[in-house]
C-alpha cells in the first residue's frame, strides 16, 4: 500500500531546526575551542554551579551519562584546574565534585563566547523573537517546562536556581 501524499503546503520544521542545530553546534564548538572545552564540559560545568557541588553518581544521572564516560569527562574538567573531586565526609566510599575559582571563570567566559555564536546564528531575529523562540523550543522540548535550566536541573537532582 503506497504512503499517503504530503500536502506540501504544509510547513514542517524537522529539517529546519536539524539545519540550525547543526550551525549553533558547529559554531559552539569553535567558541568554547580556545578555552579548551567542549559542550559536554560546559553542560558538566552549568550542572556544578548550579547544584554547588554534587556526587559523581548524582552528575552521571544528570547528564544522562554512564558512570564510566562521567569519570572520563571529570579527569578532563580536573585536570584543566575546573573542577576538585574530594571524599565526602559523609561517606568516604563517595566523591563530591565541585567547581574551582577557575572553573567559574572559565565558565562566565564560555557563556559569553556562546551568546556571541548564538547571536551569529539567530542575528536576523530581534531580540523579541529570540525570546519567543526560546520559549518555543523549551514548550516542544520538555512538554511542559520549567521556565530556566536551573528549574530542569532541580527536578532531576534537587538544585538550587539561576542559569
Amino acid at each position: 500500500m503506497p504512503a499517503p501524499p504530503v500536502d506540501r503546503s504544509e510547513r514542517r520544521s524537522g529539517a529546519l531546526l536539524a539545519h540550525l542545530s547543526r550551525r549553533i553546534r558547529l559554531r559552539a564548538e569553535s567558541a568554547l575551542s580556545p578555552l579548551g572545552l567542549r559542550p559536554r564540559h560546559l553542560v558538566a560545568l552549568t550542572v556544578l554551579r548550579e547544584g554547588g557541588g554534587t556526587s559523581q553518581q548524582a552528575l552521571a544521572g544528570t547528564l544522562e551519562m554512564d558512570g564510566t564516560n562521567v569519570v572520563g569527562l571529570l579527569n578532563e574538567l580536573e585536570s584543566a584546574g575546573l573542577v576538585e573531586r574530594r571524599r565526602s565526609p559523609e561517606d568516604r566510599r563517595r566523591h563530591v565534585v565541585e567547581l574551582t575559582t577557575t572553573g567559574e571563570a572559565r565558565l562566565r567566559e564560555a557563556e559569553c563566547a556562546l551568546a556571541s555564536a548564538e547571536a551569529e546564528v539567530l542575528g536576523a531575529l530581534d531580540p523579541a523573537e529570540r525570546d519567543t523562540l526560546y520559549e518555543l523550543l523549551r514548550r516542544a522540548a520538555t512538554g511542559t517546562a520549567p521556565a530556566t535550566c536551573s528549574e530542569a536541573i532541580s527536578e532531576q537532582t534537587g538544585a538550587a536556581d539561576g542559569c
